[in-house]
């Protein structure tokens, strides 16, 4: 069983409107003995005006507001974040400095690594996917987290690897429709994959899997499952689990399901990470 969600969202981060005793809250009804908040730390944050979103918070405040909730609900809550990892030139040193000195504090559980932004845009926004094929576009991407994951090996995890997918475009296609997640095929930019899996594992990183893309209805958690098992392959153990729920529905969301295709795969147990070490809990 997966007692522990280690990645979700608070009101702290800019795309959340459910406060943490709401999500402790529904943590504790369905059963879970323990979550962690990873709230959005994206410095230099490139669409600050299209989404009126710094995607910043007051890692004090953040904090004082778990112990506060921590002595309500009843069960474990740890401390952690989700940090943005960039590779543009320029904003990669300065934001990797940046996050190295919030991250000196003595009172982090959980360092989440995300690539959100490459080539100075959200990807979420269709000027991204302009002019490139979506294989091309998830290339770009995969190469970004390769950049990002050498230049920041200090992250615990790396965060829902495949995670541009939910926003593939087709070239010329409606801008307001994600048309191209169909065209994200099996293997493709196996050698850039294969070289971040091979990176996190020699250097202790985990491999979250990811169920928010069951709830965007990709059919599969990130990552897709081709690349769960060539990370299991290569000899891969270390994982995280999260929802990255961003509203109390969705915490926990579709663990039932990932726990039994783990284990299928080979996987025995998963990681859940407190002061920035991993402690195993059994599937």
């Amino acid at each position: 069983m997966i007692l522990y969600d280690c990645h979700m969202h608070s009101d702290f981060s800019s795309d959340c409107e459910a406060s943490m005793e709401e999500q402790a809250a529904s943590a504790a009804k369905k059963g879970l003995k323990g979550i962690c908040f990873t709230d959005h730390m994206d410095l230099e944050y490139p669409n600050v005006k299209e989404f009126n979103m710094t995607f910043l918070f007051d890692m004090d405040e953040d904090y004082a507001r778990i112990d506060k909730v921590r002595k309500e609900c009843g069960i474990k809550i740890n401390k952690g974040i989700e940090i943005g990892l960039r590779n543009e030139p320029g904003v990669s040193e300065r934001v990797t400095n940046g996050y190295k000195e919030l991250l000196k504090r003595d009172d982090i559980d959980f360092v989440i690594g995300a690539t959100h932004c490459l080539d100075m845009i959200d990807p979420y926004l269709p000027g991204y996917w302009q002019g490139m094929t979506v294989k091309e576009a998830l290339g770009k991407y995969f190469t970004a987290i390769l950049e990002n994951v050498r230049n920041n090996s200090y992250i615990d995890t790396l965060a829902h690897i495949d995670y541009l997918v939910r926003y593939a475009r087709i070239p010329g296609g409606d801008p307001d429709k994600y048309e191209g997640r169909g065209l994200y095929k099996d293997g493709e930019n196996g050698d850039i994959i294969d070289e971040i899996l091979r990176f996190i594992i020699d250097h202790g990183i985990a491999l979250e899997i990811n169920t928010a893309g069951l709830k965007y209805g990709l059919g599969y958690a990130h990552p897709k499952d081709w690349i769960l098992r060539r990370y299991r392959d290569m000899g891969g153990e270390l994982i995280t689990i999260g929802s990255d729920a961003h509203k109390p529905e969705h915490v926990a969301y579709a663990f039932e399901e990932t726990c039994e295709k783990l284990k299928a795969f080979g996987f025995r147990e998963y990681a859940v990470f407190e002061k920035r070490k991993p402690v195993f809990f059994k599937l």
